[in-house]
């Protein structure tokens, strides 16, 4: 049986969702790995993150996309990392 974590959406406060902890640990320490503290876009993150994720996990990269924006939205709720007002948005940690 694969062990899951409660992640929480900042879009929407107050609902959250069980997901694997396997896959969102590796997303969350890659994530953590390559982002500065000036502030990265989310395609900047994704593209320095996949180098760093098991291949048994993320085959070739597979559903990275979606695994960091999950992560990165519950990494905003809980206050570790933060959005930049900018465009495209950048994203830091706190």
């Amino acid at each position: 049986m694969t062990e899951s974590v409660v992640v929480e959406n900042i879009n929407t406060p107050g609902r959250t969702e069980s997901v694997r902890a396997d896959k969102y640990n590796a997303m969350r320490d890659a994530m953590f790995a390559v982002m500065s503290d000036e502030g990265m876009t989310a395609k900047a993150i994704k593209e320095a993150a996949l180098p760093h994720l098991p291949e048994n996990l993320f085959p070739r990269g597979s559903t990275s996309g979606w695994w960091m924006k999950t992560v990165q939205l519950d990494l905003e709720a809980k206050g570790l990392i933060r959005r930049h007002p900018t465009k495209p948005l950048t994203f830091s940690r706190t």
